[in-house]
């Protein structure tokens, strides 16, 4: 080790050969929201380097338990980071102007949907709530118990990480399940569309 800290490349090369396993097996318990396995596998090479350098000798914890928390804790940060709340409508917007179907023959969009909300007609706000609460029940008899309380979560403005916390389960299983609610809207809102038009 104080060799490394000295500056010997070779020392270096064996210090990490040793221990880019461990880092590699560390990174398969983290998600980070946007990117690759590769990735996260980076901070912890990050923490490993920072653990290299502060590293000292009159300390009574060994090189490898000084070395696993650097290196849990650059993943730890880096998975914050990359799910903290500031960042969530940059990371999960919706446009109002991109259509609603993503066949390439529909021109409808979502603020189509929604409508122009200064008609004032008692008979079209009555409909449109009831649509609404239909929508609603619909969306509840599709999704499965895990979705319904992602989404619940998700809409109090929770993060990923969050919800994956209150729930007990991965950020990637949270991420999978708003995957599958969008996709089932969408299927809903298009049959619901379709049956309008009809």
């Amino acid at each position: 080790m104080r060799l490394v800290q000295l500056g010997h490349s070779e020392a270096l090369d064996v210090l990490l050969d040793r221990y880019r396993t461990f880092v590699r097996v560390k990174a398969r318990s983290y998600f980070l929201v946007g990117a690759d396995r590769e990735d996260i596998v980076q901070e912890g090479m990050i923490g490993f380097f920072k653990a290299i350098r502060d590293f000292r000798d009159d300390r009574p914890s060994s090189f490898r338990a000084f070395a696993e928390m650097c290196v849990t804790r650059q993943m730890i940060t880096a998975v914050k980071t990359a799910t903290r709340q500031k960042h969530l409508p940059l990371n999960s917007y919706v446009s109002l102007d991109k259509p609603i179907y993503e066949d390439e023959f529909s021109e409808r969009t979502l603020l189509d949907v929604l409508g122009d909300e200064a008609e004032s007609d008692p008979l079209v706000h009555l409909v449109r709530e009831e649509e609404r609460r239909e929508l609603g029940e619909r969306l509840r008899e599709i999704l499965s118990d895990f979705e319904k309380n992602v989404l619940l979560l998700y809409l109090d403005g929770n993060s990923y990480q969050e919800i994956a916390e209150r729930l007990h389960r991965q950020v990637k299983a949270v991420d999978n399940a708003l995957q599958r609610i969008k996709r089932k809207l969408e299927r809903l809102l298009k049959t619901n569309s379709e049956a309008r038009e009809e």
